[in-house]
Parts: structure tokens; sequence; C-alpha cells
């Protein structure tokens, strides 16, 4: 139990230092969340908070949890002595899903019993396969439920990366319509109830109903409440990352979560011995002013650059010693302030750290011209868009008789920022023989959704005209909610499979994926056999029910799809067709994460013929470079001990990769013929 409250039940609350940002105050909020693009250092910002509460307030119990399906508190904290008012979760999402299963089976199966042309086998196959989002949603139950509670004086979360974090905070929208299409299973019931005893009561079922809508609309007022609840962006001063951050901001603006402050970290420490024309100096400075320009209403802090992975008690315990105000003199980049550009001698303009050139060690070997399927994957913010595109550029040059397709399948679509020209979900062509699309998953699934609702309307309009009677107004009713009972991730397979869709067309004959961060890919990867499922028992309900679910046009739409499913299916683990190149930076958790994602790939049956190390500072001049780089020197190492397929190519910091021309540089760089 807490130890010290206030009457409201929050720990008390010490006077806001001026200098210091208000979520380090233990007290402020009940929930304190930290997200942002993948690589820019959530775990840290997060794990440093929650030692920061849980030392300065010794009497009050906190508790540090991950949403991250690939998580890294433990690597983070790894060496740290962890103060004893301190508890630390990695939420396991499909663990807390089979515990509410386990819970509830009886109340759904009783459900099931009460639906109108659906019999207990039919709801029992669909509600095991679907659960839409439920296995993490029901993760970020258990947090607002313990936040609820009053057991700890304050909860902070590392979350996952901004696409697969905004899906999340926005489920309670997707279970109420979850929760709308068990409730039609019972409407009859409830109707036949009342009209022979006179009164209703709701029994156990219908009160689960009850119970678990008003959980679902507790966790949506809790992430809406500003005294208890707030979302901290953590960003880079990277224009790519930048980008992300804005698109962040604006959706949790939509979406009534709290924002007040915003982290940009790792910006230049000031007084570290870096000469004046460093490229780091020079870049942040411009890029802290574009983003002090994005958030006009917003408190923004820096955190300056360290030369190490922050782990264990002694980095973690001085991590926010170096925070900021942005608009203070002294902040990061330095001249943040200053309203015209670092002055820099052209003699000395990219230093000894930088190159205009790309520097890449141990290039790869080009992918053969019988590959069809190029995935790049890896832990969120190592570089995946910028090497995706870049071999896609190489990969049309080379293979002239060939036409290559760049896509995206992450939420968190960055391809428009990377290449500097818009893409969207129609393909645009980048030159002669390369094209590129963002495949917007939410919006494949809801074009299907809205097909098989107007199809179902029209079966019923001609259905109540002939028959008329009570059954055919609650079978609709069920009928038009069963899409809702769908699996989750059906939309991100859906976007897979247009690729297929593509090579029917014989539109393009090689495919370059930019995927999700490393958990939702290992995801997604496992997903097509689920999806496969679920089709199954949609077909057995098509059959079974003929007369009420007469919907030829979605019925030939699903059966496309899993034929194009079962190709896919194939032609993952055909070695000759698809591969996946992995990215990574040389830092410890990130080589942890890449272990992981590796052990899956194997799992998975999916060749892995290249490893890209990114992001490797070249030796320099400055203090902060030189251990910087022998630090990255050692986890290089151990990659190299580690991937067994070829020597890990190492790709070098460098002038920023943006645009076409830079692109098609660095492509030329990363391939050997």
């Amino acid at each position: 139990m807490s130890r010290t409250q206030t009457s409201s039940g929050l720990a008390s609350p010490r006077t806001k230092p001026r200098d210091r940002p208000a979520f380090l105050e233990p007290g402020a909020v009940r929930l304190l969340l930290f997200g942002g693009k993948g690589g820019v250092g959530k775990t840290t910002c997060a794990t440093g908070t929650a030692l920061h509460w849980a030392r300065l307030f010794p009497d009050q119990d906190y508790l540090l949890a991950s949403t991250d399906p690939a998580h890294s508190l433990q690597d983070c904290l790894a060496g740290a002595t962890r103060p004893p008012n301190l508890e630390v979760r990695e939420l396991d999402a499909q663990e807390s899903l089979r515990q509410f299963k386990a819970a509830h089976a009886g109340h759904l199966r009783q459900i099931a019993q009460r639906g109108t042309f659906l019999d207990d086998d039919d709801i029992g196959k669909l509600l095991d396969l679907s659960l839409p989002g439920l296995d993490e949603l029901m993760a970020f139950i258990e947090l607002a439920a313990l936040a609820k509670g009053g057991a700890y004086g304050g909860i902070i979360v590392d979350t996952a990366p901004t696409g697969h974090t905004l899906r999340l905070l926005g489920l309670p929208d997707v279970l109420r319509k979850w929760l709308g299409a068990l409730d039609a299973l019972v409407a009859k019931h409830r109707w036949m109830v009342k009209l022979y005893s006179g009164r209703h009561r709701p029994d156990d079922a219908e009160r689960f109903l009850e119970e678990f809508a008003a959980t679902i609309e507790g966790l949506a007022s809790l992430l809406a409440d500003p005294r208890r609840c707030c979302f901290v962006p953590v960003t880079l001063a990277e224009p790519l990352v930048t980008d992300e951050t804005v698109r962040l901001v604006q959706a949790l603006e939509r979406l009534g979560v709290p924002v007040r402050e915003i982290v940009v970290n790792r910006a230049c420490p000031v007084g570290a011995g870096c000469p004046p024309n460093c490229a780091d100096l020079r870049g942040q400075a411009e890029e802290i002013r574009r983003i002090r320009a994005a958030f006009p209403g917003y408190r923004l802090w820096s955190v300056p650059f360290q030369a190490f992975d922050a782990q264990g008690d002694s980095q973690l315990a001085v991590f926010w010693d170096g925070v900021r105000d942005v608009d203070r003199p002294e902040s990061a980049a330095c001249d943040a302030d200053r309203e015209s550009p670092v002055e820099v001698h052209p003699s000395a303009q990219d230093g000894p750290e930088w190159s205009s050139s790309p520097r890449v060690e141990h290039p790869a070997r080009l992918p053969a011209t019988e590959t069809s399927l190029l995935f790049f994957a890896g832990k969120g913010g190592v570089g995946k868009t910028t090497l995706a595109s870049a071999t896609a550029l190489r990969l049309a040059q080379e293979y002239r008789d060939r036409q290559i397709l760049l896509f995206s399948v992450d939420p968190a679509h960055s391809l428009s920022d990377c290449l500097g020209t818009r893409i969207g979900p129609s393909a645009v062509r980048l030159n002669e023989r390369l094209s590129a699309i963002e495949i917007d998953a939410e919006g494949e699934f809801a074009d299907l959704k809205k097909q098989y609702a107007e199809e179902v309307e029209g079966l019923f309009e001609r259905l109540t005209e002939s028959a008329g009677g009570l059954d055919v107004a609650f079978d609709r009713e069920v009928a038009e909610r069963i899409m809702d009972l769908s699996p989750p991730g059906i939309d991100e397979v859906m976007a897979l499979a247009r690729v297929i869709q593509f090579l029917e067309a014989k539109e393009y004959d090689t495919f370059v994926c930019d995927t999700a961060p490393t958990g939702h890919l290992i995801r997604l990867l496992e997903l097509p056999a689920l999806v496969q499922r679920w089709l199954g028992v949609f077909f057995g309900l098509l059959l079974k029910y003929k007369r009420v679910l007469r919907v030829p046009r979605i019925s030939e739409l699903l059966v496309t799809l899993s034929k194009r499913l079962k190709v896919l299916r194939s032609l993952l683990v055909d070695p000759h067709k698809t591969s996946l190149h992995v990215v990574t930076i040389p830092t410890e958790m990130a080589y942890a994460e890449t272990c992981d994602l590796l052990t899956a790939c194997r799992q998975a049956g999916i060749h892995v013929p290249a490893l890209f190390v990114n992001m490797v500072r070249p030796a320099g001049a400055c203090p902060v470079g030189e251990a910087l780089t022998r630090q990255e020197a050692g986890v290089c190492a151990k990659f190299s001990a580690t991937f067994e397929a070829a020597r890990p190519v190492v790709v070098y910091r460098g002038a920023s990769p943006r645009g076409l021309a830079r692109l098609t540089e660095l492509g030329q760089a990363l391939y050997c013929t």
C-alpha cells in the first residue's frame, strides 16, 4: 500500500523548480507515459524518471512498466540497484489475454448461447480468434486498474514506438465496437425475457459486459484527465525524428491525451571540448530552432548527449542532471537561441567526424535478381527507412529489366520524410524503374468493412420485406457486427497481402519493405496464419447460414485474400524469393533486441543474409566522440561474433541521407556486386 498520501490520494508534491521538468516531480500525475519514435531514448527517460521518483520519495511505492512488445527495461537496468520502493514489470500482453479468457470464458460462452443465428460453436471460434487488440489493451487496463487502486504513488510507462502506441491509445473506441457486437448477441434474449416476464434483471453475462464497458470508459477517462495522466514525447534534434514527433503530438491532441512537455534527447553538450565547427553542433542548432517553431505551446527540455549507454546506477542516476529548458541560452545545441547559423570556416566545414560521402565497411552483396520480397527490420530509430530507400534506389539502377516497389507497412510511415517526396496510399513513381507507396492498413480494412455493411444492409432489407419477423431485426444487428469480431492485425495483414496483388498484376518484380519496429514485425510475420484461420471460420459461417449471410461480393473478396495469404506464407519461407535485412545500431540495448529478432527469424524460417550496423560514429577530435567510438567498437565486435551469415555491414554517420540524391549515393556504398 501507499505509505504517504494526501487526502486526494496523490503523493505530496514539492514545489516545482523553475529549471526542472514538471514530470520529474513525484505526485504530479498518477500515470506518466514516455513515447516517441523508436530509438529516441524512451526507455532511458522512463527508467531515469522512475529511479528519480523512487529515490526522492523513499516512503512511496512506484511502478515502472513497459508496454513495448520488444521490452528493454531489464537491459536498461542491467547492473543497477533498484530502490526497494520501485517495482518493475515488462507486461506480457499475451499472458494478460490468456488470463482474461480463462476468467471470463463462461461469460463469453453464455453470451454465445443467446446469440441469434450463431450457435455456441460459431461464436466460440470467433472469440478465440478475435478480441481485437485486446492482448495489448489488457496489459494497459491492468495499469489503469493499478493507477486507480492507489497501491502506487505513480506509474511510469515505457511505451512502444509511435505508430503502435497511437493504436493502443485509440483502442477504447475499437473495444466499444467489440462490446457492441457482444451486446447484440444478447439483445434478443434480453427482449424476450422482458416480453414474457414483464421485467429484465441483468445476469452474470450481462453484468460482465456492463463492467467491462465501464472498465473501457474508465481507461478512456484516465487517458484524457490531465490531473491523473500525462504523456511526454521524446524526440531527437534530427529531421526525420522531428517530423514523426509532430505527427505524434497532433495525434495525441486529437485523442485528448494530455501533453505539456517534450524532451529533446541527446543534445550536444556544452563545454565538452567539441570544436565550434563540429557538425553535430551545427546540425542540432538548426534542428532545435525547427523544433521550437513546431511546438510553440509546449515546454521543451533538452537532455545532453552522453558518451555511454545509460545503464546501471552511475549513468541512470545522473541522466536528468543536465536537463535544460530549450529556451535558455545555455541549453541544447549550444547556439539554439541565435538568430543566425553558427559561423563555420569553409576549410573545416565538415570537421574530422563527418564525411560528405557515405562511408561503409564490408558492404553487403547485392540481393539476387530472383529476390521478390526484401524486408528491412530492426529496433525503431535505427535507420530502416533510410537503408530500405537507399537499397530500392540501388536495385532500380542495377536491374534495368525489373520494376521495384518500395513500400511501408509501419503505422508511423516515414518514407515521405526520408525521400523528400510526398508518398501516400497510391504508388508514386520516383524514377523509370522505382515507385513508392505507404500502405494505409487501417483504410484498407475500413473499406472492406464498409462494403460488407452495405451488402448486409441490402440483404436484410430484402429479408425484412419477405419475412417481417422479429428474428430478422436481431439477426441483422448480429450480422452487421461480425466484422467487429475480426482478429487483431487483420488490417496489417491485408496491407502485406497487397504485395501478392501487385505480383499477380505483374506491375512490379521486386518489393522492398520498410517494416514496423521489432516487436510488432515479429507479430506481423505470425499473423498470416491467424488470419487464415479466421477466414476459415468466416467461410464456415457463410456456408452454414446462407440465408442470413448471403454476401457474394465480400465472399469473393475474402476468398481472394485467402489465396493471397497462402502465396504470401509460402513466399516468406522461400530463401530464394524472400530475405530480411536486419538494421541495428552499436548500443548494448540494440544488440540485445537484435539477438531476439535474429532468433525469431530463425524460428519463422526467414532467410537473413545481411546485418547492417548503422550510425557508427567515426573517430574524431572531440572528447565525447572519442569515448563513444571506443564503446561502439566493443559492441560492433559482439555483432561480428553473433551474426553467422556474413560480416556485419558497418555504416558510419555522415551527412543526413535525406532526399533522392543522397540516398542514391548511400545505396552505391551499401552493396558490392
